[in-house]
């Protein structure tokens, strides 16, 4: 659950660290879905043995379905601004894809606040979200995340 703060108090929280999610797991049901809906069936991501044969290993997940996900596993930490009734998702300033997500791999996200200001009379939130992969060094993927905190 997220926690509720008035706007200094999100102000103040820039430059430290929002939270950590729970890991996910990444299954390939998963991944085949986001393949139908994206119409990207490239064999990396839903032909175990072509991906096997190719030296990935196995199916990897594709890089936008893993980036994708910031949205869900950022709800356990995103702050909540007080007399905010919705946040919209702004876009991204950078994003890099730094290492693959294999079939069946945990990953779990984890944030530090960029940037809060006042913009129109709500709040623009830049967060520097990396998507961990557990076990592994090296994120599947680092972003600048903008979120737009609409406030009534």
């Amino acid at each position: 659950m997220s926690k509720i703060v008035t706007k200094d108090e999100l102000f103040a929280m820039v430059g430290h660290e929002l939270g950590v999610s729970d890991w996910v797991v990444i299954n390939q049901d998963m991944i085949n879905k986001f393949a139908d809906v994206t119409n990207d069936h490239q064999f990396i991501h839903v032909d175990r043995n072509k991906a096997i044969e190719a030296g990935f290993g196995d199916t990897i997940a594709h890089g936008m379905l893993t980036l994708s996900m910031i949205i869900g596993l950022s709800n356990s930490f995103r702050p909540s601004i007080q007399g905010a009734t919705m946040v919209i998702n702004y876009g991204f300033d950078k994003i890099r894809f730094t290492n693959q997500v294999k079939v069946n791999s945990n990953i779990r996200a984890r944030a530090i606040l960029v940037e809060a200001r006042e913009r129109g009379g709500n709040i623009l939130v830049k967060a520097k979200v990396k998507i961990e992969i557990e076990g592994e060094v090296k994120p599947a993927v680092i972003a600048q995340w903008l979120t737009m905190h609409v406030i009534s």
